[in-house]
């Protein structure tokens, strides 16, 4: 892969201690077992894996513990993986590897369950980020009305020609009822004046003594 060595480098994944294998060809249609591997005791190879990322590409690489030298190499596409899970145990992988454009696959298994599940975590990670860079999302250029603003045609609450509107002002009408109030008590006491009559003066207009 052309200036893949030149650029920044992330480790997605470690796995200290992996054991490769020499698999027999795939029966049609059966999926890869472990237990067809022979002793998986007797691995072909031991080393460790490196899952690493560089700009908007992936790669398996297993390399020696010690000098770190290259023993295979596997390019990740999330769109056509690389690793496949055997249907017999959660620890054991087939991988395809290539190399100057040969195709092989070989199989690939962890020492603890918990190893393989941080892989699968850090494949999944990395395909989830790789077709969301591949299928961002398509901005919208029109607006849409926000959902608070209610629908339809807005009212005209302007006056017509001729028309009139009143006011009530809180106080004003209790005021005005006891001004009327006052003004017919002046009035005089009249039958006439509709108004409320006066008392009449209390008999024996004498002093107090």
């Amino acid at each position: 892969m052309e200036g893949f060595d030149d650029e920044i480098e992330s480790i997605l994944y470690i796995g200290r201690e992996i054991s490769v294998y020499k698999i027999p060809p795939l029966k049609a249609n059966e999926g890869h077992r472990a237990n067809d591997w022979g002793d998986l005791a007797q691995p072909l190879w031991k080393g460790r894996l490196r899952f690493i990322e560089k700009s908007n590409t992936a790669a398996l690489l297993f390399e020696d513990g010690s000098s770190g030298e290259l023993f295979a190499k596997a390019d990740y596409n999330p769109l056509k993986p690389c690793v496949e899970a055997v249907l017999d145990s959660s620890r054991y992988f087939v991988i395809r590897v290539e190399d100057a454009g040969k195709k092989a696959y070989i199989g690939m298994g962890f020492q603890e369950r918990t190893d393989s599940f941080d892989f699968n975590v850090a494949l999944q990670d990395y395909t989830k980020r790789a077709k969301a860079a591949l299928n961002p999302p398509t901005p919208t250029t029109e607006t849409s009305p926000s959902p608070h603003i209610p629908a339809g045609p807005k009212k005209d609450y302007s006056l017509k020609e001729g028309q009139t509107f009143s006011i009530s002002i809180p106080g004003r009408a209790s005021k005005q009822a006891s001004a009327s109030l006052l003004g017919s008590e002046n009035s005089g006491g009249g039958a006439s004046g509709g108004g409320i009559p006066l008392l009449p003066p209390p008999p024996g207009g004498g002093r107090k003594r």
